[in-house]
């Protein structure tokens, strides 16, 4: 296609599809990867890679007229990791073999992608991080060390990964970003167990993992600002998420689109729990998650027509911060059953579940919001700096080569 296609363009093609694979009596697989030869996966993308070419506005009404046909989707919640931050970076970042091997089978879901970022050491801190990749003489990089908090690395297949290649330069221009095989020899997955009983998450260590240098996105060095792409993309995809919308207007029995439609139905179920401190709470949070449905659908807007920005980093902050209080609010407003929790059995969820559980869940896996994708802390460093433009933090070791630093 030598521009991009038009939005009837674009209907006339899913249209297409839809007559030449039946969602009725295609099997899922096979309608995915027909989706995804056919442009229509993300149609912003190039042609060839899931994409048409168009702008990315388009996306919305192809995915309403496929799920309006009872078209099936790839599951994004269980692999939100490859689509909202392999698939940006390796656009970005990966040569054209790189591109065609990895973007089809992660879009359609059949391989599931981790994140090997955050080690013991270097969570807030991310830069800082030890595990190393060293050149042999074939070429080829041996990666030692250890990663923490990695989500789905017991299902993944592949994993986006930084790693330390040059000791001696400062902590921000020695890293370089590579594409892992957790299936390869010295890759060993253990769980960790959090507040909620899952082991939702992992710790990953790695030893003596032989990656390719055709499998190295950017530059030799330059592993932080390719790392950039995937944290921004991460953190966009968190702070405009589906949780935090408006009340929902499902019919009753069908699950609430988010938290604060959870809070809001638990409300109009339970007149006998009513107290008015816990009305003008609930209103109060209402209102915050208004504000931030709007903001998240501004944001969703200027991410349709470029690359995502800091402005992501705030929508996150918001997103943490509704959910504690919601889901705080949810526990008290409960009362008793607010406390009972009955399942510490040790699961491994494919995805998280914040709106198809109890309230006990809620309030504790809501925790974790303000470490996951990003500390607050730092979140409101970045807030400050790269969109408000204050002056930065005093920082001493930005120019001391890693080696250097005190651990």
């Amino acid at each position: 296609m030598s521009k991009p296609p038009t939005p009837k363009e674009l209907r006339e093609r899913t249209t297409e599809l839809l007559a030449a694979h039946p969602p009725a009596t295609t099997d899922r697989l096979d309608f995915l990867r027909a989706r995804f030869d056919a442009g229509l996966a993300w149609v912003h993308f190039p042609e060839g890679l899931g994409g048409l070419g168009a702008p990315r506005s388009l996306q919305a009404a192809v995915d309403a007229q496929l799920a309006a046909a009872g078209a099936p989707d790839n599951d994004p919640r269980r692999i939100g990791i490859g689509l909202g931050m392999a698939a940006p970076t390796i656009l970005k970042y990966g040569d054209d073999a790189l591109r065609r091997r990895f973007l089809r089978p992660l879009w359609t879901g059949e391989e599931v992608w981790c994140q090997l970022f955050s080690e013991p050491g270097a969570g807030s801190d991310l830069a800082a991080l030890a595990t190393r990749a060293v050149r042999d003489e074939s070429g080829d990089w041996i990666v030692t060390g250890q990663k923490v908090w990695t989500s789905s690395a017991h299902m993944a297949r592949w994993a986006i990964l930084i790693a330390r290649t040059d000791p001696d330069a400062p902590k921000h221009r020695g890293i370089t970003y590579f594409v892992c095989d957790m299936s390869d020899p010295g890759v060993e997955v253990r769980p960790l167990r959090q507040l909620t009983g899952e082991a939702e998450f992992n710790e990953v260590f790695l030893t003596g993992v032989r990656i390719p240098d055709a499998h190295r996105l950017g530059e030799v060095g330059e592993g932080w600002r390719v790392a950039q792409t995937t944290l921004m993309n991460e953190r966009v995809a968190i702070g405009s998420s589906s949780r935090i919308p408006r009340e929902d207007t499902l019919p009753p029995g069908e699950p609430p689109a988010g938290m604060i439609a959870v809070a809001a139905r638990a409300w109009r179920a339970h007149p006998e729990r009513r107290t008015t401190d816990l009305h003008q709470r609930l209103l109060h949070h209402w209102v915050d998650a208004e504000v931030a449905r709007l903001t998240g659908e501004r944001l969703r807007q200027q991410l349709a027509v470029g690359a995502p920005g800091p402005e992501g980093s705030g929508m996150k902050l918001a997103f943490a911060r509704l959910a504690q209080e919601i889901s705080g609010w949810e526990v008290e407003f409960s009362a008793e059953d607010g406390l009972l929790y009955d399942d510490w059995t040790f699961a491994r969820p494919q995805h998280v579940d914040f709106t198809g559980r109890e309230a006990g869940y809620r309030y504790l896996r809501a925790k974790g919001n303000s470490i996951e994708g990003g500390t607050s802390e730092v979140l409101l460093n970045i807030v400050a700096e790269r969109v408000l433009g204050l002056p930065p933090e005093p920082r001493t070791d930005k120019d001391v080569a890693w080696k250097d630093l005190p651990r």
